[in-house]
């Protein structure tokens, strides 16, 4: 028995220094070993993320000490992360035995921005009104996310479809209450509205008018009439100007002819029936041309000398590198970039920015002003040019515009009062939805490989949506040997490679004549100067991965100065 006791305390003893000797934490430098192979961990904001390494040589009176961008935050074997901020994080990791051995690991954190699910259709939160037994072809936007998202539509809580676009058809007259659920794993988002549906006598009549004032010179014409009408196909339009009736039927539009000097009441109503709509405009008739012109000096600029508004379209270029909340200050920055000599984008289709001169620019029959752009052979965003007299003399360009006619006016493809709605993004990072005036739709795409800002949707635009109106030119964009091209046009538009009206030695540089302003019939309007330009993005187009169609502005400037 003396014997087995002695083999049995020799084995004690063996395991025993093999266990201090190895594993034992005053005798070893403690081990770590991370839960990712390669220190770095990936997590969404608002999720929680647990990091448990696996140790060696360590005990009861391990110390471990966890530290984040230098702070202490915890002293587990593991340690629980959570950010509602995207970015890298740094993270430290301390691990002491009671040897007073230790051990140290740094590693990285990357918080990337949840994929949510959010909906965006701007168009549906107010509700929509459509005939019984027509279609109604629902198209929300939703954020684009890397992780599947599925999507649920129901009516009066009756589940209809699980696509993302959905057609309804009324049977009946009566408020239909639609909803519509997109859900993946991080999230889910719901948009529910009405859908009021009625017989067509029944449809509520809607119309819009760009501007309820207006100011022209004696002597002079203006078209008057609505931008938009709806549901009213045989409607009766009543115009009164100082409550004398001028002129009934079902021409919406009216021209006013008035010449005596003046502020004109002018009212119009419109009746369908039952229905009936009614709008005041004001007419002021101003002093003759040639009463508030400004001849130019010794000490007048040949360039512009202010940016009166600054309104784009959006689009990949709006808020990069600029913060404005106010129109004053995006006026103010669109100042500061032209003066810089660098390009002010107006994004997409009817973008504009206006500014005037220090004199009035003078009508000398051939060329009279520039407008720089940054066009080259194969890049060519036109932008319709317009030109205004200061008809009231407070100025400000609040009188009437003129468009420059271009080598495209006129023609069966271009469209005047062309209209684009676009609609403010409920996320960020997300396509920017338009309408037009044409019954067509498309998207504003986010082009976040290159250019990063939360939103292109102008963040000083109050309004969650807005509408844009000019001339609407067919777009020359295409695709050679794989690559877009963007065609020029033939001359009289601002950013266009043209070989005709561009000027000598100065590049991107495109002429003007302000004999080519046509009044609202396609007339000569034989304004013998100018005091403001307006130039617009004459074009809705997309070039496939360079993005859309936007005209550059760099600079303006009066010939006649030059010389």
């Amino acid at each position: 028995m003396k014997k087995l006791f002695f083999v049995l305390g020799l084995v004690s003893i063996l395991l025993s220094a093999c266990s201090s000797s190895d594993d034992m934490p005053e005798a070893s430098v403690p081990e770590i070993t991370l839960d990712s192979e390669t220190g770095i961990y990936t997590v969404k904001t608002g999720r929680q993320l647990t990091i448990a390494p696996t140790y060696r040589h360590v005990g009861e009176a391990t110390v471990y000490v966890w530290t984040v961008e230098g702070v202490e935050v915890c002293r587990t074997p593991s340690y629980t992360f959570e950010s509602e901020t995207p970015g890298e994080v740094f993270v430290d990791l301390k691990v002491s035995n009671g040897g007073g051995r230790s051990a140290q690991e740094e590693l990285r954190i990357d918080v990337v921005e949840a994929e949510v699910p959010v909906i965006s259709y701007p168009e549906a939160e107010k509700g929509f009104t459509v005939v019984v037994n027509s279609d109604l072809m629902l198209t929300p936007d939703v954020a684009k996310t890397s992780v599947e998202t599925t999507y649920a539509w129901s009516v009066d809580g009756e589940k209809v479809s699980s696509e993302k676009d959905y057609t309804f058809r009324p049977g009946r007259e009566a408020t239909y209450r639609l909803k519509f659920e997109t859900r993946n794993e991080d999230g889910s988002d719901t948009l529910e509205f009405e859908v009021r549906a009625c017989a067509a006598e029944n449809m509520p009549l809607k119309w819009v008018f760009d501007r309820k004032d207006y100011n022209l010179s004696s002597g002079r014409k203006i078209r008057l009439a609505p931008c938009v009408v709806e549901n009213a196909s045989s409607g009766v339009y009543t115009w009164t100007v100082n409550g004398t009736e001028k002129q009934q039927g079902s021409d919406m539009a009216y021209v006013f002819a008035e010449t005596a000097e003046g502020s004109y009441r002018v009212e119009v109503t419109l009746t369908q029936g039952d229905r009936r709509l009614s709008e005041l405009l004001t007419v002021n008739v101003c002093p003759k041309e040639g009463t508030f012109r400004r001849t130019a000096s010794a000490a007048s600029r040949a360039d512009f000398d202010k940016v009166y508004s600054f309104l784009p379209a959006p689009g990949q270029f709006i808020n990069e590198g600029y913060s404005c909340a106010t129109a004053e200050e995006a006026a103010a920055k669109a100042g500061e970039l032209l003066r810089a000599e660098k390009y002010v984008s107006l994004g997409s289709f009817g973008g504009e920015v206006v500014v005037g001169f220090d004199h009035s620019v003078e009508n000398g029959g051939d060329y009279d002003f520039m407008v720089r752009g940054n066009s080259f052979e194969g890049s060519s965003e036109p932008g319709i040019v317009w030109v205004m007299q200061d008809e009231n003399g407070d100025g400000k360009p609040n009188d009437t515009w003129y468009e420059l006619k271009g080598s495209e006016y006129g023609k069966p493809e271009t469209m005047q009062d062309y209209a684009v709605t676009y609609f403010r993004p409920r996320a960020a990072k997300m396509d920017v939805q338009w309408v037009d005036n044409r019954g067509n739709r498309g998207q504003v795409k986010y082009m976040g490989e290159f250019h990063r800002q939360d939103s292109y949707y102008p963040e000083w635009v109050e309004g969650d949506s807005y509408t844009l109106r000019g001339t609407c030119l067919a777009p020359r964009n295409h695709v050679e040997n794989g690559i877009w091209i963007n065609g020029a046009y033939d001359w009289g538009y601002a950013d266009n490679a043209s070989t005709t009206d561009m000027a000598e030695g100065r590049k991107g540089c495109n002429r003007f004549r302000i004999s080519d302003a046509v009044t609202f019939d396609g007339r000569p309007a034989q304004l013998q100067y100018i005091d403001f330009v307006k130039v617009q993005c004459g074009v809705n187009a997309r070039s496939g991965q360079i993005g859309e169609i936007s005209t550059e502005v760099v600079g303006f400037t009066d010939c006649h100065l030059t010389k």
